[in-house]
């Protein structure tokens, strides 16, 4: 006869054995409801596809419908539908890549880039060692100003191949670090492989950035010249730089028939409009500028544009409103385009330390003479006129006619007692000071008592200027290092 025990014991091992059925039976339940939902063919799996897939798989980000109707959004769909009659996929993926950047390029949605991306990667996965993905994935990177990612694919591509394109982008990632000996090397080879707009506006601007002017012309009328309605994003930049240049030499009626033929290639081009405003405000034309200027900064509401059209509404005793583009400005500067937003807070006097620690972080990874120049400017800002001195020597060693960069080392030397550097500098940014914004206009003529210039004008009363007065001491204070 069993103990009392015994029978407990017993009765556990049953309920044991019992408990150990049910989650078996329970576990084949869930197996077969998993079963009965699998699809029965790929095209069903590809209609019960979770909605949280399309942020997982690149493919379906890139065949994600876009809205829009211009000529280039009608391309995008016809490369999607022809991707998803799976017709030659690899270079659909390729063509649509390079359709997502012209479409970046006319939006000025860096979304676009990203869209471009995915294509890369999309071309990757069926081919890993696909110089065609290596090519827009390096172009994203360039344009998403991540310049070293784009140097180390653009020199594989340079040593795999070496095509005109592939040494275009070593040139690009190269001249945004700073590297222009280096970036004029490569720009030669693009040359020799393939002499067209590309690579004659690739020659213009290290020209231009050389300090000749008049070669940067000549470079940039062949690429107009070569220009075509088949790209009309191309031609309408190439245009646009050609008239800022005709601008800086001082003959405005042809810089406004470049900057014409410019908007006829894209109309409401942002750059074109931005010139014309700049163009008219320079001028005294205000109202014009303001119209100019208040288009091209909503189609672009990077700092540029607004800083541009705010200075705009202020000389035009508009301070209400500048101060509303002013406050959007404030709100996205720094994501948008650090460097212009720390130039601006510098030339402002305001967060003198946040702009010196923007243009910081830009110089890690864009090292030209702009970045330099930002940095000089913001440490000046800051007070550091000794830091800023070695940097403000960085923005001019490759010789640019620049007149931002002569008005920040007139200040900045004036600033440091440096009357004969300053001087200097003054005289050959007051020759190019209609490409100066009113405010720097007239911080400029602060330069003059330190330098003893007999030109010195005071800011026209009304015009809403008032952190002009904050820069008096900046400009003329003491000579002594800080």
């Amino acid at each position: 006869m069993r103990t009392g025990r015994e029978a407990i014991q017993e009765r556990i091992r049953k309920y044991a054995y019992k408990f150990l059925i049910l989650i078996l039976l329970v576990l084949l339940v869930v197996c077969l409801l998993i079963a009965s939902y699998r699809p029965k063919s790929e095209s069903q799996a590809n209609k019960t596809t979770a909605p949280a897939a399309i942020f997982i798989d690149p493919v379906a980000m890139v065949l994600t419908p876009q809205t829009g109707d211009s000529r280039t959004d009608r391309e995008i769909s016809r490369l999607q539908q022809q991707l998803r009659d799976g017709r030659n996929p690899e270079l659909g993926l390729e063509q649509l890549g390079w359709v997502f950047v012209l479409k970046a390029r006319e939006s000025f949605d860096p979304g676009f880039y990203k869209l471009a991306e995915q294509c890369a990667r999309c071309i990757e996965k069926r081919n890993p060692q696909s110089q065609e993905a290596m090519l827009l994935r390096g172009h994203v990177l360039h344009s998403l100003h991540r310049f070293k990612e784009a140097e180390a694919l653009a020199r594989r591509l340079v040593e795999q191949r070496g095509l005109g394109f592939d040494y275009g982008l070593l040139g690009d990632a190269l001249m945004e670090q700073g590297r222009l000996n280096d970036a004029v090397e490569a720009y030669q080879q693009m040359m020799n492989l393939k002499p067209d707009l590309h690579a004659y506006a690739r020659a213009a601007h290290m020209r231009w950035l050389k300090g000749d002017l008049t070669g940067a012309i000549e470079a940039m009328q062949l690429a107009v010249a070569a220009g075509s309605p088949q790209d009309s994003e191309a031609a309408a930049w190439v245009n646009t730089r050609l008239a800022f240049y005709q601008f800086q030499a001082g003959d405005n009626e042809a810089a406004r028939r470049t900057d014409d033929t410019a908007l006829s290639y894209q109309q409401n081009y942002a750059p074109a409009l931005l010139l014309r405003g700049r163009m008219k405000l320079s001028e005294g034309e205000t109202d014009d500028a303001i119209v100019q200027l208040h288009s091209a900064t909503q189609l672009n509401p990077l700092p540029e544009y607004q800083w541009a059209l705010a200075e705009a509404l202020r000389d035009a005793g508009r301070k209400s409103e500048a101060v509303n583009v002013e406050q959007l400005l404030k709100q996205t500067g720094a994501a948008n385009d650090p460097r212009t937003y720390a130039l601006y807070l510098a030339t402002r006097g305001q967060l003198a330390e946040t702009a010196v620690q923007l243009t910081k972080n830009e110089l890690k990874e864009r090292a030209d003479v702009f970045t330099h120049d930002a940095l000089a400017w913001s440490l000046t800002a800051a007070g550091s006129i000794d830091e800023a001195l070695p940097h403000l020597e960085q923005a001019l060693i490759e010789g640019t006619h620049d007149a931002r960069l002569f008005f920040h080392a007139a200040v900045i030397h004036a600033r440091a007692g440096h009357k004969q550097e300053a001087a200097r500098f003054f005289n050959q940014a007051t020759e190019l000071r209609h490409l100066l914004l009113p405010s720097e206009r007239e911080q400029l003529q602060l330069v003059a008592a330190a330098v003893g210039k007999d030109v010195a004008r005071q800011p026209r009363p009304g015009n809403g200027h008032d952190w002009i007065q904050q820069n008096r001491r900046l400009i003329a204070g003491s000579s002594t290092n800080k």
